[in-house]
């Protein structure tokens, strides 16, 4: 049976070796580099979300529009709260975060969507809430035990992603 614990001076040791590399020791058991390039994507698609969000929220026009728009402002905030988080992350793990707006789209797993009827873009929202959902589903399940610090962060960006895709269904059912 293996040991639970390595004994105190291999800890020890082992965290004077590699400092250069911050909290990412031995024991860290995920793919660091994949690790790292699918934060980034993350973190674009989070990016997207906000832009994508605002741009609802500034266009919104009718009379049902207030509510989704204040809806829409919400969720743009909450999503730029998950990008920082993400970011904050990457960092943490000796990364890069991209905020490279050339690059954005490209690496987002939801798209941008510049629709001006208030129906579309809650269905366009609620399909980019869907793509996150599953995005971080597999992710999670992915990452399993390898990082459970990202992991950890993703099923809470996760819970807001369902609550998100469950607000725009709510604003699509009072639609007339």
């Amino acid at each position: 049976m293996k040991e639970f614990l390595t004994d105190v001076e291999t800890l020890r040791k082992r965290a004077r070796e590699n400092m250069d590399k911050g909290s990412v020791t031995d024991a860290y058991g995920a793919d660091l580099d994949r690790v790292l390039y699918v934060l980034n994507q993350a973190l674009a698609t989070e990016l997207v979300c906000v832009l994508r969000y605002k741009r609802h929220y500034y266009t919104a026009k009718g009379i049902d529009a207030q509510p989704a728009a204040d809806e829409f402002l919400q969720h743009a905030g909450e999503e730029e709260g998950h990008a920082n988080l993400i970011a904050a992350r990457i960092t943490q793990l000796g990364g890069e975060p991209d905020f490279n707006p050339d690059t954005l789209s490209g690496r987002s797993h939801s798209e941008y969507n510049s629709s001006t009827e208030l129906r579309e873009m809650i269905q366009e929202d609620l399909v980019a809430e869907r793509v996150a959902i599953a995005s971080y589903t597999e992710v999670i399940a992915w990452l399993g035990d390898g990082d459970p610090t990202t992991r950890r962060m993703l099923e809470e960006i996760l819970a807001m992603e369902e609550e998100h895709a469950e607000d725009m269904l709510d604003l699509l059912s009072g639609l007339n």
